[in-house]
C-alpha cells in the first residue's frame, strides 16, 4: 500500500511540475502575441481569451496537486533547531503531536473545500472570464490535493508509529 501511495504522491507532483510548464506555455504565447500585435496589428489575436483566469487555474491545481509529494519527500520548511536537540523519545512524542494536529487542521480543511466543490456544482457557479468555466473543475483538483495531503499527513504518522522513531529530522528519511 505504501508504494502505491508514493507513486500516487509522485504522479501528483509530476501533474504539478506539468501545470507550472502549462503555465509557462500560456504566459509566453500571450507575450508573443502582443508582440506580434505591435509589430504587425490585426493579424493574429492580440490576447488569449481567459489566459490570466486559466494560469490561476492551473496555478492552483499545481499548487494543491504538490503538496503530498512534498511532505514526502521532505520538501516542506521545517525548523529542527529545538527539535534537534531534544532527545530521541521527546522527538517521537513532538513528531507525533505534530501530524496528529496536521490531520486535524488538514481534515477541517479538506472537509470544507469538498462542501465548496459540492455548493459550486450545486449552484452551477461559473467563473467571470471571457469564457466561463464552472469553477467545480479547479475546485476540484485543488480538493483532491488538499485530501492527497490528508492521506500523506496520516501516512506519515503510521509510518512513525511503526518506527517508533523521529522520522522528520532530516527530509530523507521520510
Amino acid at each position: 500500500m505504501s508504494r502505491l501511495l508514493q507513486k500516487l504522491y509522485d504522479v501528483c507532483g509530476m501533474m504539478s511540475g506539468g501545470l507550472i510548464l502549462c503555465i509557462c506555455l500560456l504566459i509566453s504565447a500571450q507575450i508573443c502575441l502582443n508582440a506580434f500585435g505591435r509589430f504587425a496589428p490585426g493579424i493574429l489575436p492580440s490576447t488569449i481569451p481567459s489566459y490570466a483566469d486559466f494560469s490561476g487555474f492551473m496555478l492552483a491545481g499545481a499548487t494543491f496537486l504538490a503538496m503530498a509529494h512534498t511532505l514526502r519527500a521532505g520538501g516542506h520548511i521545517r525548523v529542527n533547531l529545538v527539535v534537534s536537540r531534544l532527545p530521541k523519545s521527546a522527538q517521537f512524542v513532538a513528531e507525533c503531536f505534530v501530524l496528529i494536529t496536521a490531520t486535524a487542521l488538514i481534515g477541517y480543511a479538506t472537509y470544507f473545500m469538498g462542501a465548496l466543490v459540492a455548493e459550486s456544482v450545486h449552484y452551477g457557479d461559473v467563473s467571470n472570464g471571457i469564457i466561463p468555466v464552472p469553477l467545480w473543475i479547479p475546485q476540484g483538483v485543488a480538493a483532491f490535493g488538499i485530501g492527497l495531503l490528508l492521506v500523506a499527513i496520516v501516512h506519515t504518522l503510521f509510518d512513525l508509529l511503526s518506527a517508533r522513531a523521529p522520522i522528520l529530522s532530516s527530509p530523507g528519511e521520510v
